[in-house]
């Protein structure tokens, strides 16, 4: 069995993330997480959700990580993950909710695009797009952390960076979505939730 992958900083985040979570999904679901990363956030919020159906999606040169993490788990409500890179191909099926942690900072800003102009094939109407990570608001950093982030990411591709809401939630509306609530959390990150029309 492959090593799991870890992200300490899925161990930071995961409650304030459970939080929202258990607000926004508080009935039976079936949710797409896109860019599930090493796979933690998965085993930790199925587990403490039980009657959300939480299948996962990744490139395919990280699925073998989240699936060690899967397995390790062995819970009822987390099938095998996808292969799934927002350029290719996406599942046949609907979505009662989409979500996704920390990954349109690392996409380039056409992955951005594409993700939310193929959102509309995977989620249901009135199903809920939930997006954490840290956001630009009106071109400026919301912090000095931010923008140290930001050098951060640009040091590592220049097609990665912090994205501006507006342009984010232009894309949304664009793809049918209507922005519910845009939440402060921790460490100068936002939970934002968009709902399907």
């Amino acid at each position: 069995m492959p090593e799991k992958p870890y992200a300490p900083s899925c161990d930071r985040n995961r409650d304030p993330i459970l939080e929202v979570l258990r607000e926004v999904l508080d009935k039976p679901a079936d949710v797409l997480e896109l860019g599930s990363g090493t796979g933690q956030h998965a085993v930790y919020f199925a587990h403490a959700l039980p009657h959300l159906c939480w299948q996962t999606s990744e490139r395919a040169e990280e699925c073998a990580g989240v699936q060690a993490w899967l397995d390790e788990a062995q819970l009822p409500n987390t099938p095998p993950p996808l292969i799934l890179d927002v350029a290719g191909d996406w599942p046949k099926r609907h979505f009662d909710a989409v979500f996704s942690a920390n990954t349109l900072h690392i996409m380039s800003w056409p992955q951005v695009e594409t993700l939310f102009a193929r959102l509309p094939a995977v989620l249901r109407e009135g199903g809920q797009l939930i997006v954490y990570g840290p956001f630009n608001y009106g071109g400026h950093f919301s912090s000095d952390s931010n923008a140290a982030f930001e050098q951060w990411l640009k040091a590592r591709g220049a097609h990665m960076g912090i994205r501006d809401f507006e342009a984010v939630d232009a894309l949304a509306q664009q793809a049918g979505l209507r922005l519910v609530e845009d939440r402060a959390m921790p460490a100068n990150n936002r939970c934002v939730i968009w709902s399907r029309r």
